[in-house]
């Protein structure tokens, strides 16, 4: 989360802290990833996403079983493969889920341009990132777009709070905690975005145990822990950051229903490529429905389908995309929390700002410098198109490189 606001004592400690983990920084940027295959015949149907016409069948894939009899889909699978792609679609595609070959080559060509210029540098910027069929990761609506708000949906957004809130620099409104929002404060990511790529710590690894399924993920660090055999559901007054899930398999596919959410993060981050933007409230009566299917040795189909008719227009939208086992990444400590004083410095640079106004500027006169975003290794530019670089020149991220630190 460290942005421009800092004091110097913000600055030695950041500095420390990247210089501590300067050799692991390095070390953690993953190779890029392979082009994975388009998803599947059985996650095209889940999905509700035609394959091409030309497309073979998939060979039948036998999926391995734990020691108890599950199905296996442990092992490390990171999302770092889908850092160049769109959350939402570029308009032009329209309902058209799937590149065509011509396309696709061409956003190969571009992944890997991005992929030189991001690990050129003294400190690589942000992962690589492959390209992938997906004209966009959101499938449903048809047009891969967001849904709009309901007018209640509107209202909500309208009183949410987080540093990422447009204007609210300029407003320099900062007067406590409340003006900032999980993210700003290291607590979490939320769902579907801890689910959801961005341009570092892509990290997400799947344990099991007897009627026990974990999915941990790098950015910060974050363990849901999910039966997957029958238990009582929890009682409805009790709420959480990342609700309560139950998981069951269907056949080789585990589903995971997750209700009990506290209502206080996010349904999109700004850090995630071709997202709508920031600040896209949820509600204690969401639910998702996620859907995790082996398809190969070292491949994968997973989806994740919110539920919030409260707030969605449409009711709900659907994120899928292919998955790929790299038991090869390693995941680093998110330490956000210890190197975290933006915060603070927000607070008291505010406070100050508010007590000793400058004087207007004269009429005519430019302001001496700007106010950049780059936090938490967000470029300041736009989003990358599917498959490409980010767009219209747009750095490709701040702090990304420093793992475990905002």
């Amino acid at each position: 989360m460290m942005k421009h606001i800092l004091a110097p004592a913000g600055w030695v400690i950041g500095m420390g802290l990247m210089l501590v983990t300067i050799s692991d920084s390095a070390a953690a940027q993953q190779q890029p990833a392979k082009a994975p295959a388009p998803a599947t015949p059985a996650a095209a149907a889940a999905t509700k996403a035609p394959q091409p016409a030309s497309k073979p069948a998939a060979p039948a894939y036998k999926q391995p079983l734990t020691s108890w009899g599950e199905p296996d889909i442990s092992g490390m699978w990171p999302i770092n493969h889908l850092v160049s792609n769109r959350l939402q679609r570029d308009p032009k595609f329209g309902d058209r889920l799937y590149l065509t070959d011509e396309e696709f080559k061409a956003a190969q060509a571009r992944a890997e341009q991005t992929q030189k210029q991001r690990a050129s540098g003294a400190l690589p910027s942000s992962e690589s990132g492959a390209a992938i069929r997906q004209t966009s990761l959101i499938v449903d609506p048809p047009n891969g777009q967001f849904p709009p708000l309901t007018d209640y949906g509107k209202q909500l957004q309208s009183k949410m709070n987080s540093t990422y809130k447009p204007g609210k620099d300029a407003e320099g409104s900062y007067d406590g905690i409340e003006d900032f929002g999980p993210w700003d404060r290291c607590i979490t990511r939320g769902l579907p975005v801890s689910m959801e790529p961005r341009n570092y710590n892509n990290g997400i690894r799947i344990t099991q145990s007897p009627g026990l399924v974990i999915i941990t993920v790098e950015m910060a660090h974050e363990a849901r822990i999910i039966p997957t055999t029958p238990l009582p559901k929890l009682d409805p007054a009790i709420k959480e950051w990342l609700g309560e899930s139950r998981g069951h398999w269907e056949g080789n596919t585990l589903v995971i229903e997750t209700t009990n959410f506290n209502g206080l993060t996010e349904l999109t981050s700004a850090g995630v490529p071709g997202s709508p933007g920031p600040l896209q409230p949820s509600t204690t009566s969401m639910t998702t429905i996620e859907r995790i299917t082996r398809t190969g040795p070292d491949s994968g189909d997973y989806s994740i389908k919110v539920v919030d008719p409260t707030v969605l227009a449409t009711g709900s939208f659907t994120v899928a995309y292919p998955m790929m086992l790299d038991n090869s990444y390693q995941m680093f400590e998110y330490a956000c929390h210890e190197g975290n004083t933006a915060v603070r410095n927000y607070i008291e640079t505010a406070r100050y700002a508010k007590a000793h106004p400058k004087p207007p500027a004269p009429a005519g006169e430019a302001p001496a410098g700007g106010r950049g975003r780059g936090g938490r290794g967000q470029g300041a530019g736009g989003q990358a198109p599917a498959g490409g670089a980010p767009a219209d020149g747009a750095p490709a991220g701040g702090r990304g490189a420093a793992r475990g630190q905002q």
